[in-house]
């Protein structure tokens, strides 16, 4: 396991990039803020990494340790094992997050959850109930509400996993789709960075990382069942919940935002003219309501 270093007051705000050992994985992650300082753990979606992250980070990092890791068979640094060596599933993504969690000795955390890092997050929430301190919610989903439209074609997979059902799915995994997460539901896309869905791309286009995503895509039917257990872990426990919510997204429509109030007291809710991808036009205003959401929930230095 690589320990990771200290910094420097005068460095703390420095993003830093790093690799420790999970389970024999390299699971690469970004860092930065003081050490002390309260910690966000950030959690990305499909098809991205860490690096939908990377103009936040530094946003946060001057009040809080902020740390964003890159999921087995997503981004270029993490480790991509071969399906028959590690079967792609949500409960072993958490088991790579828990893993990191532990070798970072984070006692307590803020979790932001988007698209798949809401299942891992909720996931990992159940495992250390005590140890989240508040939400953060960006287009993540947790009710029955928020499946719509776009996820039709991938329930039919879900009931019915015949080699035709899986391959219907395979255009989600293709340059045209990957583009279209960024750009759908956004007015101006001039303010999109047009490397970041190409950088997305490239991880998908890895040989055997297509089989990887249709592997996820599918078990994803075992986050449903467990959305009673999410819901009653909010009500038990209650974090203060920050929702930050691309309004235009169809894959994780707005409909899917609203719930989380029959559950949670402490709610926060802005719903953001963005789509899927709300950072890429959004980030500042994001950064904004994080910042003064968990001060005013007393979660600062």
């Amino acid at each position: 396991m690589t320990a990771p270093a200290t910094t420097t007051s005068t460095s703390q705000s420095q993003v830093r990039y790093r690799t420790v050992q999970i389970n024999g994985l390299d699971v690469f992650y970004r860092e930065a803020g003081p050490q002390s300082a309260p910690v966000i753990l950030l959690l990305h979606g499909f098809p991205t990494s860490s690096n939908m992250f990377r103009n936040l980070i530094p946003q946060l990092a001057s009040s809080y340790r902020v740390i964003a890791p890159d999921y087995p068979g997503f981004g270029l640094q993490t480790s991509m094992p071969d399906r028959s060596e590690f079967a792609y599933t949500f409960e072993n993504l958490t088991n790579v997050v828990d893993g990191l969690v532990k070798a970072l000795d984070l006692k307590k955390y803020s979790l932001y959850v988007m698209d798949y890092g809401a299942p891992v997050g909720y996931r990992l929430a159940l495992r250390h109930p005590e140890s989240v301190q508040a939400l953060i919610i960006q287009n993540g989903n947790a009710y029955e509400e928020g499946l719509l439209t776009f996820w039709d074609p991938i329930k039919k997979y879900w009931k019915d996993s015949t080699p035709e059902n899986r391959q219907a799915l395979h255009f989600l995994v293709e340059p045209k789709a990957t583009k279209w997460q960024y750009e759908n539901g956004v007015s101006d896309t001039t303010v999109l960075d047009p490397t970041t869905w190409a950088l997305d791309q490239l991880g998908l286009d890895r040989p055997g990382n297509d089989d990887i995503q249709l592997d996820l895509f599918h078990d994803y039917g075992t986050n449903v069942p467990l959305y009673p257990e999410f819901q009653a872990f909010f009500r038990k426990y209650q974090p203060p919940a920050l929702i930050v919510w691309g309004k235009n997204d169809f894959i994780f429509p707005a409909e899917g935002a609203p719930p989380y109030s029959r559950d949670l007291k402490n709610v926060e809710t802005h719903m953001l003219d963005t789509g899927h991808f709300a950072l890429e036009s959004h980030g500042a205003e994001i950064a904004d309501h994080i910042l003064g959401f968990l001060r005013k929930n007393g979660i600062a230095r």
